[in-house]
C-alpha cells in the first residue's frame, strides 16, 4: 500500500510513513491530532493526479478521494454545490448538466482529477482564460486546522473580519491577527465576489 501511495503522475517518488483511508470528517480530524502530537506531516490526496510531486513524502498520505467523495448539498437558485474532496471533476459535471450547469476548470486530467486536488492546485485547463481557475469558482472552504480545530473559510465583509480578528484564543483567530497586541492599522481591501 505504502509502495502505491509513493508516487503521483509526476517523476518524484517517496515511501510515505503510512497511508490512511479515513471514512468520516471526525477522522479526518483524529489523523490532524495525531499528527500534530506526533509531529509527522500530513500528506493530503485525492487521485494524485498533480505532475508536481505535491502529494509525494514521507509523511502520512491521506487518501481523501476513496470514502469522502459524495456531493452534499446542492442550491440550483444560488448555482452552488457543496462537494467532499473525493468528488470527480467530471462525475460533478454529470451531475450538474440535467440543470444546465458545469464546474468549468477543465483540466486534461478531468476523468479522474479531484476536486480536493483541483482546490489545493488551484487547477486551470486550456480554457482558464475563458471560464477562470478553480479558486474563481471556490466560494468557501471547510477543514481542520493543525490542532484539530474546525474552519471555514471564505470571503468576509470588514466587519466579519475584525470580528474573526477580535475572537477568542485560538489558532484561527491567531491566522487572522497573528499580532493581536497590535491594533489593526490598515484593515484588508476587500472585493466583492463575481
Amino acid at each position: 500500500m505504502r509502495a502505491l501511495y509513493a508516487t503521483d503522475a509526476s517523476e518524484y517518488q517517496e515511501l510515505p510513513l503510512a497511508v490512511a483511508l479515513p471514512r468520516t470528517e471526525a477522522d479526518v480530524r483524529e489523523l490532524v491530532r495525531f499528527a500534530a502530537r506526533h509531529k509527522v506531516g500530513l500528506i493530503p490526496r485525492t487521485a494524485g493526479t498533480s505532475l508536481a510531486g505535491q502529494v509525494v513524502g514521507s509523511g502520512i498520505v491521506v487518501d481523501l478521494g476513496r470514502h469522502l467523495n459524495q456531493v452534499i448539498a446542492f442550491d440550483r437558485t444560488a448555482r452552488r454545490v457543496r462537494v467532499q474532496p473525493g468528488v470527480v471533476r467530471n462525475e460533478l459535471n454529470l451531475f450538474l448538466q440535467p440543470h444546465g450547469l458545469f464546474f468549468t476548470p477543465e483540466t486534461s486530467t478531468a476523468n479522474r482529477a479531484m476536486i480536493g486536488g483541483m482546490v489545493g492546485n488551484n487547477s486551470c485547463g486550456a480554457n482558464s482564460i475563458v471560464h477562470g481557475t478553480t479558486r474563481e469558482h471556490l466560494v468557501s472552504a471547510r477543514g481542520f486546522l493543525s490542532d484539530g480545530s474546525e474552519a471555514t473559510f471564505g470571503p468576509l465583509t470588514p466587519a466579519e473580519f475584525t470580528a474573526k480578528c477580535a475572537g477568542p484564543d485560538s489558532l484561527e483567530t491567531r491566522i487572522y491577527n497573528p499580532h493581536p497586541t497590535q491594533p489593526q492599522q490598515n484593515p484588508v481591501s476587500f472585493q466583492s465576489p463575481r
